[in-house]
Order: C-alpha cells, then sequence, then structure tokens
C-alpha cells in the first residue's frame, strides 16, 4: 500500500468529491441519487450507491459500470476498483414514483 501524506490523502478526496458532484445532477434528474459510501484513497477503492429512482431502474448497474466506474477511473488514476450497489431498502412502487422519465425504452413493433 502506498503511504500518503495527508495533503494527498485530501486532495485525493476533494478530487473524488468534486467528479461526483458533477455526475450527481444527471442522476438527480431522473429521481434518483449518486452517494459516496466510502472511499479508500491509499488502496484506490470507492465503494457509491444509487439511490431514489435507482432501485427500481432497469438499467441501474449499466449506470453503475458504463457510467460511474468508467467515469471515475478514467479520470482518477489512482481509482482500482469502484464497488457499487443500488438502495433497496426503498419500497419498488415509491421508487418507481420518484423517476421522472430521462430514460424510457422505445419499441418497435416488427
Amino acid at each position: 500500500m502506498e503511504e500518503l501524506t495527508d495533503q494527498e490523502r485530501s486532495s485525493r478526496l476533494k478530487a473524488l468529491n468534486a467528479l461526483l458532484d458533477l455526475m450527481r445532477p444527471s442522476v438527480q434528474a431522473d429521481g434518483g441519487d449518486l452517494v459516496l459510501i466510502r472511499a479508500d484513497v491509499a488502496t484506490g477503492v470507492v465503494e457509491v450507491q444509487l439511490q431514489g429512482a435507482c432501485s427500481s431502474c432497469a438499467i441501474s448497474s449499466d449506470t453503475l459500470q458504463g457510467g460511474v466506474t468508467r467515469i471515475l477511473m478514467d479520470r482518477l488514476k489512482w481509482v482500482t476498483e469502484v464497488l457499487g450497489g443500488v438502495d433497496d431498502s426503498i419500497d419498488p412502487e415509491d421508487s418507481m414514483s420518484l423517476g421522472v422519465g430521462g430514460y424510457v425504452p422505445r419499441y418497435r413493433q416488427l
């Protein structure tokens, strides 16, 4: 494990929070939220959680893997792993009522 100064730790955590704050409005626009659960800035392990309407969203895992994980690892070179999940403590019907429909799948009849 890499030894970091307090200033390096603070700098990494500040950059992580700034990047999450940049991503958060996109998730919030659909009735959800992106929350930092924990971050080990020395090992590079970050844990986030999608909340609100995200718990009933069919593409939540895609948002975590294709969006949040990719962005964090691309922009913060010290991030080695992103753990993520969806807050399943909210009632599914309550979760669905929070969504504003930013993503609506369209199906064509053949």
